[in-house]
């Protein structure tokens, strides 16, 4: 048997055995399946080494115990939602030992290390390894609620939860293991002949004087060369057509072929609706990017032919518009994957932010958030948003970005009209993405169980408390974008109505702010607009607050001639509140004017919002409810009152 059979075969029996062992030392899933892979990656740089040990498993485990610790937060122990319950409290009982009593005793009823084997792995003397063995069992079996002879069946029963993990292919995992036995030679070789010039130096420098050319020089190659080796980001590891097929249209039989892959290199790289820069990543610098668009209109021999110039030449600038002609290109939906690698996990966190960020504040002009889901089940972190641009042909667009490891994956669905892929759907083609991305080295958390669920909006802008132009809804009779004007101290109001006249610099008030929103060169009359203020109060004030606002709407049509109130809605739920109002005023016999307002509460934090239509230009009522509830939504962000709680 060759080296790499003998490793492949190795890696395929020992890899559920080790993830079971560190699971259960860390109750942290995603960090023992990287920690596992990792110790299995350095296993290969070392493999002639490993084959020659007593116990090439114990080698093995040794570095994934190692790595796993290091990977581990302990305050976030055993995160998954939907564990069994058997399985948890396994987990909670192995919490109330320390790491070292988890650890002897998972070596000794997980493996087959003998005991002198098992303390010389932790590092303590025999004698001491036994009294910690000791203990473990009886605190365990105690918070167990078992007999100490049934302490092994109850651990061996968490492999049913670890046995289903997905791993990177064998092949996958030698590759890594051999660049970085590579990297590990270029930084002996520097070090090598940094030693040399080092001593040379010593030697001829006579008086004493301090090098700083030839150091220098001989110090900044080092320093390259222990930089990391560019994460690779292969095709294959991209979304293919019958993912897309699977996942978007139910069918497997469904064409969806691939229309351009490359890696976004050309043009002004924005191929997606709401994308801001070519890339995400720090500095728009990854170490490896590829963008693919996906067409169901495209013949097999088109695409056949697509994928042959591909291969040819990756500098063609993706498109995003579908080959087909009339009616059917209309109703067609493009679906688009980028995906960027990292150097590093903080970089590819800062590069998911980056990413869900051009969503969650989309600059598309006329484009509109519609609602924020938290995914669960679908990498490290995922976020979906639905969203929709106004701009003829109004078009539906669906986002998910999701992170594994230093992988990050964005999915875009693209449907003029409203008939495209729901959000649900979008998730799982997401998911998809993660599970292709999560078997490289680098990889972090595969999918598992895809979910979506509303949740709060993203906070963005200057203001985070606030409403931004993304959360306005389109104004029926005209096609042109709000735009708002910079938030600033709210010394005035234009958000109150003259039933309430509600002021936000009351005493107590504090980060109070106001912000217009217009729609520039519409020509509407100057009294046409939105406007929000908020600001903070100790709690009872702002309970009081809100409460004062809606007493004055009750009796505004008895006290003011000519003036209807009606109430469209109001929410009391803890510490969130919402009331919102049609104030009608009659200026005529057969003229009125109708001014919609809400006020909201979330906490300390307190907010109004108010809107004055003018002749065809009106946001209806239901819109606006709405709206006042992405406010209120938004409210969330506003910091704590300065003066009392």
């Amino acid at each position: 048997m060759t080296e790499p059979d003998q490793f492949d075969q190795f890696y395929k029996d020992v890899r559920t055995r080790l993830l079971l062992l560190t699971y259960c030392l860390t109750g942290d899933l995603s960090s023992s399946r990287a920690a596992v892979r990792d110790a299995f990656v350095v296993a290969w740089h070392h493999w002639r080494k490993v084959t020659r040990v007593e116990d090439p498993e114990g080698w093995v485990r040794e570095h994934a115990c190692r790595h796993a610790q290091r990977r581990h937060t302990a305050k976030l122990w055993h995160r998954e939602k939907s564990l069994d319950a058997e399985v948890k409290a396994t987990l909670d009982a192995l919490a109330k030992l320390s790491m070292t009593q988890r650890r002897v005793l998972l070596i000794t009823e997980l493996t087959s290390a003998s005991l002198t084997a098992m303390a010389r792995e932790v590092g303590l003397p025999r004698t001491e390894a036994e009294r910690e063995l000791q203990t473990a069992t009886s605190t365990f079996a105690l918070h167990r609620e078992v007999p100490t002879t049934s302490v092994r069946s109850v651990l061996e029963a968490v492999r049913g939860h670890v046995e289903n993990v997905r791993w990177p292919r064998s092949t996958i995992i030698r590759r890594a293991g051999a660049a970085r036995r590579r990297t590990h030679t270029v930084i002996g070789v520097a070090a090598t002949a940094a030693a040399l010039v080092i001593t040379g130096t010593l030697v001829t420098d006579a008086d004493g004087v301090r090098p700083t050319l030839a150091g220098e020089r001989i110090e900044s190659q080092a320093a390259g060369a222990q930089q990391r080796e560019p994460v690779a980001l292969p095709e294959d590891s991209m979304l293919d057509g019958d993912d897309v097929a699977r996942t978007v249209s139910g069918a497997a039989s469904d064409t969806w072929s691939i229309a351009s892959t490359d890696d976004n290199s050309t043009r002004n790289g924005l191929v997606m609706t709401c994308q801001e820069s070519r890339y995400a990543a720090p500095r728009n610098r990854p170490d490896a990017a590829l963008v693919r668009v996906f067409d169901p209109q495209r013949t097999q021999s088109q695409s056949t032919q697509s994928q042959s110039t591909q291969s040819q030449s990756t500098q063609s600038q993706p498109t995003a518009k579908p080959q087909a002609t009339g009616k059917a290109a209309r109703r067609a939906t493009v679906v688009i994957q980028a995906a960027e690698a990292a150097r590093t996990e903080r970089a590819a966190i800062r590069a998911y932010d980056a990413a869900s960020r051009w969503f969650a504040d989309c600059r598309e002009d006329r484009a509109q958030l519609l609602t924020t889901y938290g995914a669960a089940g679908i990498g490290d972190e995922a976020v979906v948003f639905e969203l929709r641009t106004w701009a003829d042909p109004a078009t539906s667009v669906i986002a998910g970005v999701a992170r594994t490891g230093s992988f990050t994956t964005t999915t875009v669905a693209s449907t003029p009209g409203d008939a495209g892929p729901r959000p649900r759907t979008v998730a799982r083609l997401l998911a998809a993405g993660v599970d292709r991305l999560c078997e490289l080295p680098q990889g972090g958390t595969c999918a598992t169980d895809p979910s979506t669920r509303r949740s709060a909006p993203v906070p963005v802008g200057a203001a985070p408390g606030m409403l931004s132009e993304v959360d306005l809804p389109p104004a029926t009779g005209v096609r042109r974008p709000w735009v708002g004007t910079e938030p600033r101290r709210a010394l005035d109001n234009a958000a109150a109505t003259h039933c309430d006249d509600t002021d936000f610099t009351t005493r107590g008030m504090s980060n109070n702010l106001t912000r217009t929103f217009l729609i520039p060169k519409a020509k509407l009359p100057s009294e046409f607009g939105l406007t929000e203020s908020v600001g903070t109060l100790p709690k009872k004030r702002a309970k009081a607050f809100v409460g004062d606002v809606r007493d004055k709407l009750a009796r505004c049509s008895k006290k003011q001639m000519g003036t209807e109130v009606t109430r469209l809605r109001e929410v009391r739920r803890g510490d969130r509140e919402l009331t919102v109002w049609r104030v009608t005023t009659a200026v005529t016999d057969d003229k009125s004017i109708n001014f919609l307002m809400g006020v909201l509460r979330h906490g300390t934090a307190v907010g109004q919002v108010g809107f004055v239509p003018v002749k065809d230009v009106t946001i209806p009522p239901e819109q606006f409810q709405a709206l006042a509830e992405r406010a209120l939504d938004r409210l969330r962000q506003m910091p704590a009152p300065k003066t009392g709680q």
